[in-house]
């Protein structure tokens, strides 16, 4: 695998060293919270359900299904989030996660027939709050936790991993949450959108090559340099490494030698990245496969980059975003009858955190009305594959056989979706999904 640094006057950057266990999926955990908070495929608009649209009215009523009521004393849940800070705005987490468990405790019986109360904390982005908010998680005795895409999730985490308190989260998860054979359960396939889907790629297209465009961060760079290179080598798919520092903002000269390279590109960085990446390769004629992580394509990359660029590009979604889906229409609904107050649901945040409450409960179906730590834990850990609701065609079990070396991870495989001309997804389909076995 060659890797190249695209400016010679920027030094190498330093290695962190890291211990054995997960070594090879360590760059995931801040990768992870980079790409999955608030990254959306669509556009930006904010198309939250009310009553006047199919969200709303008999229309929310009928897909809510029938009324079936959780009773009895309530069954403590945590629920852990940035909020807002100066680092980023989550509070659209919030709303939908109240909102789901408003929904499953009227409609789903909650938790062993009993409600769900959900006991939030919010990090602020802070570590030390992060700490805080897991230990107040502990003081206050909930059965398990749900974390959301926060930037700190780590620190919540561990002191809920000692006291042996079930934690659920959709994408983080750092080495040491990887590894996790005991009480973490993680709902994204930690290698799909950078790794599975471009490996895919070059196999449909009968490409001999993937060159990997990659903002020059540890994070992603330790993805690709320690990930990446024995998965391509046994697919017999070369890889090269292109990596280019943040805020650059004319690529051609970089483009220019990627695209003489051939094969498929494939992008890896924020959307201000891709935008002179994207403009870069247009700008030297590059006609072949452009692929990329969701994070690149936003309204400002529709406006920054032409839609003949973007028109045919294939991009990892981490949702079923499209208005026809029926996971978008039952989180449009729960949110039409159920959310309080305005939120901006214009990312995937929102039905990301629908996912993982809706994932909890579906995980947990066969409990008794005697719910603990431990019997969630068991019964996440025996539960059959289940459809994930929020990512139509992906299916997820929690056994810990999904990938062995990874036995918090509970999926194979995630959604992809292609641009239009207008840089807006074409539908949606399940690449990479295959069984997960006893």
């Amino acid at each position: 695998m060659a890797i190249t640094r695209q400016s010679s006057d920027v030094p190498p950057r330093s290695r962190v060293r890291r211990r054995a266990a997960g070594t090879r999926l360590a760059g995931l955990s801040l990768l992870a919270a980079i790409l999955f908070s608030g990254a959306a495929c669509g556009s930006s608009g904010n198309d939250r359900a009310t009553g006047e649209n199919d969200g709303g009215g008999a229309g929310a009523t009928a897909l809510l299904g029938p009324s079936a009521v959780a009773q009895g004393a309530p069954v403590r849940i945590g629920f852990v989030t940035d909020g807002r800070s100066a680092v980023a705005d989550t509070t659209v987490e919030a709303a939908a996660a109240n909102a789901t468990v408003a929904y499953v405790n009227e409609h789903r019986s909650g938790i062993g027939g009993r409600p769900i109360e959900l006991v939030t904390c919010q990090t602020l982005s802070d570590p030390s709050k992060g700490t805080d908010c897991g230990n107040e998680m502990i003081e206050k005795n909930v059965a398990a936790v749900l974390i959301g895409s926060s930037t700190v999730n780590e620190s919540a985490w561990k002191p809920l991993h000692d006291a042996g308190v079930p934690v659920m989260l959709f994408a983080s998860g750092g080495a040491d949450q990887l590894a996790d054979a005991e009480s973490t359960f993680i709902l994204s396939d930690p290698t799909f959108g950078t790794i599975t889907l471009p490996l895919r790629l070059a196999k449909d297209r009968h490409a001999s090559k993937v060159t990997a465009v990659v903002i020059d961060v540890p994070a992603a760079l330790n993805l690709v340099n320690n990930v990446a290179p024995k998965l391509f080598e046994k697919a017999g798919v070369g890889l090269e490494v292109v990596a280019v520092p943040p805020g650059t903002a004319d690529m051609t000269p970089q483009m220019q030698r990627v695209a003489d390279g051939g094969g498929i590109v494939f992008i890896v960085g924020n959307d201000s990245f891709c935008i002179s990446a994207m403009n870069g390769l247009r700008a030297v004629g590059f006609d072949g496969q452009v692929s990329a992580v969701s994070q690149c394509v936003t309204d400002a990359t529709r406006k920054a980059v032409p839609g003949d660029a973007l028109e045919g590009t294939v991009i990892a979604a981490t949702a079923s975003a499209g208005s026809d889906s029926p996971s978008k229409k039952l989180y449009d609904a729960v949110m039409a009858t159920y959310a309080k107050g305005d939120f901006d649901d214009s990312g995937n945040s929102g039905m990301n955190m629908f996912t993982t409450v809706m994932a909890f409960r579906t995980g947990t179906e066969g409990i008794t009305r005697d719910v603990s730590s431990e019997s969630l834990i068991a019964a996440l850990r025996s539960m059959s594959a289940a459809d994930l609701t929020g990512v139509d065609g992906v299916r997820f079990r929690c056994n810990g056989k999904a990938y062995p070396q990874s036995p918090s991870v509970c999926v194979r495989g995630g959604l992809t979706t292609t641009l239009d001309g207008d840089g807006q997804p074409a539908g949606y389909k399940a690449l990479g999904v295959t069984p997960i076995e006893d």
